[in-house]
């Protein structure tokens, strides 16, 4: 199928291999990538074929399948699932950051680099990390340990060191979450959140993270209300942020993706759910659940990735390299290392 037929959405699937029925959606419908989760994991042989499989279907070989492989409590590919290493939560690289800085910036790399090789090995070119939000004292545990350090000088430093480790090795980041998790009080999978701080609040502390890696090639929305920007709409369904805040005032050039379609911060139908995201502004949608009835209401309300948004789709897979060389002994000594403090 013609690469200009390519959908604006990325879908998950069922189980450790593709069905009939998921082999001749994503033929039919064309989504720009696949998700995968710990249902889908199960050994790396068994991830190369089903990734494989998929990319043969789409007729894309660069075609690109998405894992959340942050470590801690954020691991698809973990030893619970299959035969993969255990890896430190972020904030783990944080508490060593106030000891050492320059043990906890290699040991991030590293570790990264070493990340890089299991998603490589398995088919997968793309890791949405680093996760950027700055939680607060009060807020939800959803992010809490995921997130590198509450201060944002520590949380910059390392997320560039750990995705210089995942970019070497040839993945892709994805910067998550737009514009910031960190003060939600409750779990956008349950509710949605409604952030109250000030405009003023935010672009202080909440914000600033994102603008310094506005040079991302990708990007995940949050579902949240940010009242002193869109007292209506959650980030995912608000022109106010994605046009003018993510675009324009803090710079974001890259491929936005929302957050999974699936959550129950979100009200509606699919259809709507994925309709508004694209009217906001929102490049490509998310579904990931792998429920085929969701799945191919969202692929219908998906248009075809064109103009700006085919163009960043792109310039990101372009960033994708070949991984180089590296000391895999060394990384597995910071790896023992940082895991025998955590």
């Amino acid at each position: 199928m013609p690469r200009h037929n390519i959908r604006s959405f990325i879908s998950g699937c069922e189980a450790y291999a593709l069905t009939s029925s998921e082999k001749t959606f994503f033929r039919e419908m064309q989504p720009w990538g696949l998700i995968l989760f710990g249902r889908n994991c199960q050994s790396p042989s068994q991830l190369k074929d089903l990734t494989s499989e998929f990319r043969s279907i789409v007729g894309r070989k660069d075609a690109p399948v998405l894992i959340d492989q942050e470590g801690g409590r954020v691991q698809r590919m973990s030893p619970t699932t299959g035969p993969w290493r255990k890896y430190p939560a972020p904030a783990v690289f944080g508490r060593l950051y106030e000891q050492s800085p320059l043990q906890a910036l290699r040991a991030a790399r590293n570790i990264g680099r070493l990340m890089a090789s299991d998603l490589i090995e398995a088919g997968i070119n793309v890791n949405c990390v680093p996760v950027l939000d700055m939680p607060q004292p009060d807020s939800h545990t959803i992010i809490s340990d995921r997130a590198y350090s509450p201060k944002s000088e520590a949380a910059l430093a390392l997320a560039r060191a750990h995705v210089a480790g995942f970019a070497a090795g040839g993945v892709l980041p994805v910067v998550k979450h737009m514009p910031g998790h960190g003060r939600a009080k409750v779990d956008s999978h349950q509710e949605l959140p409604c952030v109250t701080a000030s405009r003023q609040e935010l672009e202080a502390t909440d914000f600033v993270p994102f603008a310094a890696f506005a040079d991302a090639p990708m990007a995940m929305t949050c579902h949240i209300v940010f009242a002193a920007i869109d007292n209506d709409n959650p980030a995912t369904h608000s022109r106010a942020i994605i046009r003018n805040l993510l675009r324009k005032q803090i710079g974001f050039e890259g491929l936005l993706i929302t957050d999974d379609l699936s959550m129950k911060a979100l009200g509606g139908t699919y259809a709507e759910r994925a309709s508004r995201a694209f009217a906001a502004g929102c490049d490509v949608v998310l579904h990931c659940n792998g429920h085929f009835d969701e799945m191919q209401e969202v692929a219908e309300a998906s248009p075809i990735l064109a103009r700006k948004s085919l163009r960043r789709a792109r310039t990101a897979l372009r960033q994708l390299r070949r991984p180089l060389p590296f000391d895999e002994k060394a990384a597995l000594k910071d790896l023992e290392a940082i895991m025998a403090a955590a």
